[in-house]
Parts: structure tokens; C-alpha cells; sequence
């Protein structure tokens, strides 16, 4: 203590957090951390030095003295970055990070992500520290990092944007904060749902993420139009109870599918009464369900926790009716609720008929009305927790809502299309004529109206997760030109356009068949060699036709072309007098010549970006269009323009070629740069979306290759898509020639 005997300020302090320091710090680091103290004061001034003195013996005693000291060590560099101010508050917030982190382990994580933030943004540590507590109450460390690293990916080129997110006025960081980074998600875990439904149920239907609500919203799945949407996450459910929810929500949902033959229609049903329809509809299904696999019963029943006792209130008695209704063993002292599961076990006989929901919850929403319970049409939402919001149930008819709202007001779905805009862009004109009059002119940059179609996650390789429904895909019409240039373009390679013809031809994919009996092959054939051994034992002359071989006799393939549209493509080649996208251009006229001649279905797409939120895609050729004189035009007035996104437009294009029932699904992309964005700072975060966007895509059966433009582009281009799976071309002006010898490699 008299080491700061020179400082009087700082002295007095120290003299009356003493007797906590040597409790919390060893007695032979007692001495290192006065030198801190100093060290500190010479630094950063007395300010700092006395929000060291005042909280660092509360870090000591939770985390150890090891995380007090580094917690001085990291101070200088907070303050050459972010100001004397951000170390104050560093100070401040530490004892309440130790105490919420509870070990040593813990707090240098902590610190090290507060030292992230300090390097990325800091304008806005301050925010970030004095929040801290109120973060951590909600995750842990991981969760925090997370959390933290998301705000600053959010707005990275935006330090307004940032500012609010971690002053917390930006709803999605409150909806990310609410979400801890332990949550299992509906990513985590889609593979596994499809396969549980199709083992169980034999079906398969297209399942999709809510979009997302308010943060306090209870979230339940819903279904409507042959579409299953889940929760990102059901909040409260951790590891294997998280997992056991979201197969319990797939599996009812696909109970009612089943079961469930129709809509209800509402007519002059109450909400209540409608409540409680749908409840009896959810305990008939089940029962249906249970009757085939008894052992859904084990699914279900755990998430029924409603006790008889607590307030009277509908919402209450509902939840304990459910339960009455699965469990045989549950107790209820309640008439309406005996009631209920009286008339709906009656006649079991009655499951089957749909009519009996109806007809069971129209009496018990007269009798609950009668007894003065309360229900709030608002508030109330279905439990347990796995039952769906019954959304599919109902016909609305003239009832139907406007904006999407359920039947239970507290309860919204969002409708998402999943089938692309109606483009019937091959009309009989285009096959009829060329008048460039007749054809819609090309829209100009700032008149350009598109429409968002899809919503894709996006991976962040520092947390090592998806980002879920991170970027937007909006789908442009493009710009069109003359089909002439298409036609020039052919006349200008005849002998390539030949060669291209000759080799796409003689490109046989499609799955083998296994020729039997053959005269020669490469495998002998069992049945025919087992007839000829009794031939010869009968003393009769065997048949020469043992043999079997496989054969490729027909083309079964699709073909998705993703031209990179970004504004670098409009730089000049030397050599060729020719931009790079012209160059793109004219070898996709002549392999699109090829595969339309051979009648091949094919798609011709392009993208650009300018942030997430805004990925042009353009069709230029759909599977279902012919090439015609529209695609012509559009494919000669491709411009290029804004930056790379490249994961978002790989993972569109592949949720179009995933759609082909074809034996190979090819997805061949031509670029000439690195991923990149506007609101991206950081060049690997992109390498890394592309990349995970490619395995994704492999996963599910579809080859992706690509053709580089950039001459040092092997390093981020092998990382992306793996070093067999891209052809470098080093004279751009050689594209066209080379992009057919790639196709015929793939296709041979």
C-alpha cells in the first residue's frame, strides 16, 4: 500500500478495498496487483485507476487473480482504441461479468470477445459494456460472442446501425439476445425431422422456418396448404429436449395430415369454441396416431405437465383437459374437465369420424362460457408447446384475415411463398417474331422493382453457425437486348460450335442398366452361367451368353448455368477486345446451343449483390422455358453490376436444380472474382458462406463446379469448391471453348 503512498487520491481508495484485496488475491500476488494499480494509474490516469482499485478484488475473488491482472493488461489497448471512457466502463462492467460467468475460464473469454468488439467497433464497446450483465443474464459466454459478432456482421460498414443494436434498440438484437447460442435450431436438426417423418409416416412435405415475431410471442408450429413451418427454436428446450419437441411438433402435424380430412368450417363458432374444437381435434388425432405406433405416446406425454390446481381460467382448464385426454393416469377433480374427457372417451368407436371434434367442443365452449372462465382470444396460446396453432384446421371463408393473422389473434403466420413467380416469358410472339418494338425495354438501374422470394441462412466461420434467414434473395427481371447478338455470337465460331455439338452428343449420362446374357462383357452373368453348367449336365450345348455389362444408352441430366453479373465483369480483356461478361456471354450461347439442339433441360441464371438483404437473382432461361427469342434477349442484355454474394445465389440456384428428378444435377458456375459485399469488411467471411453453401449442395446430390476467370484466384476458388472441382482459365478469351470441354469432362 505505501507503493501509492506518492498518490494520495488513489491511496485512500486502495486503503479502503485493503482488507477485500487480501482476502481475494494470494498473499504472494498481493504485490502484482498494486503494480497494476501503478501501471494503470501511469497509463491511463487516476480516473481509471481508482475503477481498477474499486473492482478488480471482486474479479480476484470470483475468477482468480490471473483474470484481475489480465484484466489490467488488456486496458491500454481498450483505451488507444476506444477511449479512456471505454475503459471505465470495462472496470465496471467486469465484477458483473466474473459473477455471471463464475470462473476463470469463463471471464477470459469474456474478455477476449470484449477485445474483438474494441478492434471492429469501437464506437460502440461503451454500449456493449454497459449492457453486459443484462446480455449474460440471457447466455453464456459463447451465446455473448455470438451475439456480439452478429451486431457487428449486421451493420459492419454501418457504425449507426451498430450503435443501435447494442444500445439494444434494434428489435433483432433483443430477438438474438432472447436466443442463446445453446438453443438447438430447426438447421441443427432438419435432416433428422425429415427422415423421422418419412420412417414413420411415408411423407414428405416441404417444411420452413416462422418468419420471426415478437421476442415475448409464444411461438407454435403451424401448417396450411400442405406446408409444415416450425419455430427456429422453442425457447426453454435445450439438447435432447429441444430435439424431442421438434419431432413431437413434426409428428402431430403430421398426425393431422393423416387424420385430419378436411377444414373446419367456422360459421358462428365462438373463439373459445374454436379453441377448444381444435383441442378436441389435436387429442382425436393422437389417439389415431397412438393407436398405430403405441410408442408416440412416449413422444407426447412428457410435454403434458398441467397439474389440477392453480387459477380457474380457461387457458388453464384447457391445458389440464389435453392432458386428461393422453394421460389415463391423470387425475382431475374438475367437472368440466371430467366432462370432457368422459364424452370424448365414450365411444372410441367415434375417433375415426372428424364430426365428433366439432360436435365434443362446441358443448364444452358453451358450458366454459357458462361458467364465467376467463379467455382472452389475444393471449391465448395452444398448449402443450409441440400442438401447432391449428392455422390448417380452419376454413375461413369470409373470415378469413387480411394480415395473415390465425384464429387466435395472439398467434401470426406469415405466409411465404415457396414456389417462384409465374414467368411465362416464351410467348407466342417470341417464337413468332423479332420486333424489337414489341419487346418491354430494359429497366433502368433506379427503377428496377424486384420481389424477395426466398430468405437463406448464412455461415459466420468465427461462431461456427448458420445465421438463419440472414440473407434475401429478390428476383429482377432482367434487362434485354437484341437476340441478333446471340445469333453474331454462333456465327462467329462455327467450327467451335461443331466441335461443342459433337461432344455434348456424345455425352451419355443417365444411370446404367445391366445388360444380361451377352456374348461378351465384363462380368460373368449368375443366371446364365448357372443355365449353362445344367446344360451341360443334360448333355445339351450350353448358350455363349454369359455375360453381363453395364451400358449407358440414354442423356439424363440437368444442367443449371450461374453467371456471375457483378460489376468487375465489365472490365475490358486484353487481348480480346471483348469485356469478361461478353466473354461469359458467348460461351453460354454455345453451350446453350448444344443443349437446346439435344433438347437437354437446362436453366441459364445470373446474380449480383448490393447486402445481404438485397442478392439480385435474373432467369434468363428457366428448365420448363424453351430458348427461345425471349431468352435470346435476355441473355444479350445481361449488364453487369454491385458486388459477389456468392453463398446466397449458389444456395437459390440450388434449391431450383434440387426440383429436377433427374440422374444428374449439375450446378456450373462462371466467375471471375472473390465473394464479396458492400457491407462486408471481413474477405474470408464470404469464402467461408460460399464454401459451406457448396457442401450443403453436395449434400443433396448435386455436383458443383466452377469456372475461375481470375488469374490468382486458385486460393479462395479451391477453398470454395474444392481443387477437383475448378477449372482455372488463365486466357479468358479461351472461355468459350474451354467451358465446353468442362462440360463434356463432367458429362462423360
Amino acid at each position: 500500500m505505501d507503493a501509492l503512498s506518492d498518490q494520495p487520491e488513489l491511496a485512500g481508495t486502495l486503503e479502503l478495498v485493503w482488507r477485500q484485496a487480501c482476502t481475494s488475491f494470494p498473499a504472494g500476488r498481493v504485490d502484482e496487483w498494486i503494480a497494476a494499480c501503478r501501471e494503470v494509474a501511469q497509463r491511463l490516469g487516476s480516473n481509471a485507476a481508482l475503477a481498477f482499485i474499486r473492482n478488480s478484488p471482486s474479479v480476484a475473488t470470483v475468477a482468480g487473480a490471473d483474470a484481475a491482472l489480465a484484466l489490467a493488461a488488456a486496458a491500454p489497448e481498450i483505451a488507444a482504441r476506444c477511449g479512456a471512457n471505454a475503459v471505465q466502463s470495462l472496470f465496471n462492467a467486469a465484477p458483473l461479468a466474473a459473477r455471471r460467468l463464475a470462473s476463470a475460464q469463463g471471464f477470459a473469454e469474456w474478455l477476449r470477445v470484449i477485445g474483438i468488439v474494441a478492434s471492429k467497433a469501437p464506437e460502440s464497446l461503451t454500449l456493449l459494456l454497459d449492457r453486459s450483465e443484462r446480455i449474460l443474464a440471457k447466455m453464456d459466454v459463447r451465446g455473448f460472442e455470438s451475439w456480439a459478432l452478429g451486431g457487428i456482421r449486421t451493420a459492419e460498414n454501418d457504425p449507426e446501425h451498430r450503435l443501435k443494436f447494442f444500445a439494444l434498440l434494434d428489435a433483432k438484437a433483443v430477438q438474438a439476445m432472447e436466443r442463446d447460442l445453446d438453443d438447438v435450431q430447426f438447421a441443427d436438426v432438419e435432416r433428422e425431422l425429415k427422415a423421422y417423418g418419412v420412417a414413420l409416416w411415408r411423407m414428405a412435405p416441404p417444411i420452413r422456418t416462422l418468419a420471426a415475431g415478437a421476442v415475448d410471442q409464444p411461438r407454435r408450429a403451424t401448417f396450411d396448404s400442405g406446408i409444415i413451418r416450425v419455430p427456429e427454436t422453442f425457447r426453454g428446450f435445450g439438447g435432447e429436449g429441444a430435439k424431442a419437441i421438434f419431432r413431437a411438433a413434426l409428428t402431430h402435424i403430421l398426425a393431422h395430415l393423416q387424420f385430419t380430412p378436411g377444414k373446419f368450417p367456422i360459421g358462428s363458432l365462438k373463439p373459445v369454441q374454436i379453441a377448444l374444437v381444435s383441442l378436441i381435434e389435436d387429442a382425436r388425432v393422437e389417439q389415431l396416431a397412438m393407436a398405430r405406433f403405441p410408442g408416440l405416446r412416449r413422444l407426447w406425454l412428457p410435454f403434458h405437465t398441467a397439474s389440477a390446481a392453480g387459477a380457474v381460467t380457461a387457458p388453464a382448464l384447457m391445458a389440464r383437459l389435453s392432458r386428461a385426454l393422453i394421460d389415463r393416469d391423470y387425475a382431475d377433480d374438475n367437472g368440466w374437465v371430467r366432462k370432457g374427457r368422459e364424452m370424448f372417451f365414450a365411444d372410441p368407436a367415434r375417433w375415426p369420424d372428424a364430426v365428433m371434434s366439432r360436435t365434443i367442443g362446441s358443448l364444452l365452449g358453451n358450458d366454459l362460457g357458462q361458467m364465467r372462465a376467463q379467455f382472452n382470444a389475444k393471449t391465448y396460446a395452444v398448449e402443450p408447446p409441440y400442438r401447432d396453432d391449428n392455422q390448417g384446421l380452419w376454413d375461413y371463408g369470409d373470415a378469413a384475415r387480411s394480415d395473415g393473422d390465425t384464429i387466435y389473434e395472439s398467434v401470426r403466420f406469415e405466409s411465404e411463398s415457396d414456389a417462384t413467380p409465374d414467368r411465362d416469358r416464351e410467348t407466342e410472339g417470341d417464337q413468332a417474331g423479332n420486333d424489337s418494338a414489341n419487346r418491354a425495354k430494359p429497366v433502368e438501374a433506379d427503377e428496377e422493382v424486384g420481389i424477395p422470394v426466398a430468405r437463406y441462412p448464412e455461415w459466420d466461420y468465427l461462431i461456427a453457425r448458420e445465421r438463419i434467414e440472414w440473407t434475401t434473395v429478390v428476383e429482377y427481371d432482367p434487362p434485354e437486348g437484341q437476340a441478333q447478338r446471340i445469333g453474331a455470337i454462333l456465327e462467329g465460331y462455327p467450327a467451335l460450335v461443331h466441335r461443342i455439338t459433337a461432344l455434348v452428343r456424345a455425352a451419355k449420362v443417365s444411370r446404367p442398366l445391366r445388360l444380361k446374357r451377352q456374348p461378351e462383357g465384363d462380368r460373368l452373368d449368375l443366371e446364365a452361367s448357372i443355365d449353362a453348367a445344367i446344360d451341360r449336365r443334360l448333355a445339351l450345348t450350353p448358350s455363349p451368353n454369359v455375360y453381363a455389362r453395364l451400358e449407358r444408352r440414354f442423356r439424363d441430366l440437368s444442367v443449371l448455368l450461374l453467371l456471375d453479373a457483378s460489376q468487375s465483369t465489365n472490365d475490358v480483356v486484353k487481348g480480346a477486345g471483348k469485356t469478361v461478361l461478353e466473354l461469359e456471354r458467348d460461351a453460354t450461347a454455345l453451350l446453350a446451343q448444344a443443349m437446346d439442339g439435344l433438347n437437354d433441360p437446362f436453366a441459364i441464371h445470373a446474380f449480383c449483390s448490393e447486402a445481404r438483404e438485397n442478392v439480385h437473382y435474373y432467369r434468363i432461361k428457366d428448365f420448363h422455358a424453351p430458348y427461345g427469342v425471349g431468352a435470346r434477349c435476355r441473355l444479350a442484355g445481361l449488364t453487369g453490376r454491385f458486388s459477389t454474394r456468392m453463398g446466397a445465389a449458389l444456395r437459390h440456384a440450388g434449391h431450383e436444380l434440387a426440383r429436377q428428378m433427374s440422374y444428374r444435377r449439375l450446378l456450373l458456375m462462371i466467375s471471375d472474382g472473390e465473394p464479396s459485399d458492400i457491407d462486408i469488411a471481413d474477405r474470408r467471411y464470404l469464402v467461408e458462406d460460399a464454401r459451406r453453401a457448396v457442401l450443403g449442395l453436395r449434400h443433396i446430390g448435386i455436383d458443383v463446379f466452377c469456372v475461375g476467370l481470375d488469374a490468382g484466384g486458385d486460393n479462395y476458388l479451391t477453398r470454395i469448391f474444392g481443387r477437383s472441382n475448378v477449372v482455372q482459365v488463365d486466357r479468358v478469351e479461351k472461355l468459350p471453348e474451354k467451358l465446353s470441354l468442362l462440360y463434356f469432362r463432367l458429362t462423360a
